[in-house]
Order: C-alpha cells, then structure tokens, then sequence
C-alpha cells in the first residue's frame, strides 16, 4: 500500500531555498516505493466540485507574480494519465460525489514544486484533483475515503498544502523567529492527528487555537484531510518532518498509515 502523504509545498522559491523543508523533499523518494503514478490534491485548484485533470503530459503553471525570472524557466513535463483520471471519477461516482474532468490543465506550484523536489526526473505519470473550499473538511474526507482504493494499486496520493499559511503575517524574510499562535496550533493539530481524533479535527476551527489566524482560508488545509479519508479509519499518522519558513509558514509532512518509512528527527528541524 502507498501510504497517503500530506506535504507543505511553502513558497514557489521553495527549490531554490537552502532550507530543512527542502532538503526533506529531496530525500523523500528515497525513503519509499516508488510509485506507478501519483495523484496530487493541490491547495492551488479550487473548483466547484472534485475536478481530475486528464491530459497526455503536463504542462507546467506558473500561478504566482513578482518572483526572480529563474522560477518561471522551471518546468515539471510529467506524464498524464488520462486513465486514472477516469477511474477517479469512477471512484467518487461510487461514493455519490458528483465531478469533473479538464483535459487542459496542467499542474499548478502546488503540485510541481514538491514532486520536483522529491521525483526530478518528472518521469512517473501525475494526475491532479481539485479542493472545493466552500465544503469544508468533511467533504474532502468522504473524496479521500473515496479515492483510498487506490493507495492498493500503486497510487500515490498527495496532498499539498501548507500546514499554517497566514500571509497577512508574511514578510518574506527567511529566520524569522516562530510566533507563538503558529507552535499553538501546530502542537494542537499534530497531537489530534496522532491521537486520531477526526472529530476534533473536523471541527478544528472552533477547537484548536488560533486557527482562523493561521489559516484566513481554508484551501491550505483541506488536502490534509484528503490524505486522512484515504488511509482509512483508525490508520496511524507519522509526522515526517517539521521545519518552518519565514516565521509563520509549518512545513510540517505526515504520513497516513502503516509502514516502515524512515525518519530523521534531528534532521527536521529548522
């Protein structure tokens, strides 16, 4: 089984960055299978309902403004795969979610900086699915307790988000001190995960602290709880790394699941 990952993607600069999240991102390959495609909910797509994209290969989206020229001349050509993109549909069909298919789109700094990171070669087939902010987590639950057959058949899914994202409080400058209200947080969250306590986390608006403030929006968090839906009930959580990015930004990567996949814990830090 391919163990649902959740991922902070950080900043498009992120490939650039000589920074612990970055050098988890590269080391990530190496540290399980590899996978016969990848499937990459993206904080980046916000659709009205569960969108696949379904092309032959990837074009690569440059979905941001005002950074240095090198970030534009990256690309990540991964293949598509048209196929598995039906068989998403098919999947959230069976589960009564209704959705879409974009046989134009290609993958957005969500999806490409992560997997540039930890798969360069841009060789294994990418496949990517949308987030619906204005459902919530719950809905993004029952789409990866939709999708969580497909962890058996050698697809990797991965969500990428950001674990705290309050740009409000974004300054840009790297070796900012950690505020407080981003440990609270963060602490609370990694605990409620680890503990599963899905209820809690599904209402984590209102229970853990400062959440509104780390997270204005909602798009950076709900691909965590696609990863959660897909590894099933009662799946233990691993926290894969932690590190942060210009004082507000957690970095941190899970994995939902059981496995062997190992960690570095004096590496992980910033």
């Amino acid at each position: 089984m391919a163990r649902p990952l959740f991922l902070s993607h950080g900043a498009p600069t992120l490939p650039f960055e000589d920074v612990a999240a970055r050098h988890f991102l590269k080391g990530l390959a190496t540290a399980m299978p590899r996978p016969r495609a990848i499937v990459v909910v993206s904080a980046h797509w916000e659709t009205r309902v569960p969108t696949v994209n379904a092309v032959e290969r990837n074009r690569t989206i440059h979905d941001f403004g005002g950074f240095p020229d090198a970030l534009y001349k990256l690309t990540y050509p991964a293949p598509g795969d048209p196929q598995l993109a039906d068989r998403i549909v098919d999947l959230l069909a069976d589960a009564g979610l209704p959705s879409a298919t974009d046989t134009a789109r290609g993958l957005d700094h969500g999806a490409w900086v992560p997997l540039m990171l930890a798969w360069p070669e841009a060789d294994i087939p990418v496949v990517q699915l949308s987030v619906q902010s204005q459902l919530g987590p719950g809905h993004h639950l029952e789409v990866g307790r939709a999708i969580a057959p497909l962890a058996n058949e050698g697809v990797l899914i991965v969500a990428s988000g950001s674990f705290t994202h309050d740009l409000s409080s974004w300054r840009g400058q790297a070796g900012m001190a950690e505020p407080e209200w981003v440990t609270a947080f963060a602490d609370w969250f990694d605990v409620a995960l680890k503990e599963g306590r899905t209820c809690d986390l599904l209402a984590y608006r209102r229970l853990a602290p400062h959440a509104q403030r780390n997270h204005p929006t909602e798009e950076h968090l709900l691909p965590l709880f696609v990863a959660l839906g897909a590894a099933g009930a009662s799946a233990p959580v691993e926290r894969l790394h932690t590190s942060n990015t210009y004082g507000v930004l957690r970095m941190d990567a899970y994995a939902f699941g059981a496995s062997a996949m190992p960690t570095n814990p004096e590496g992980n830090q910033s």
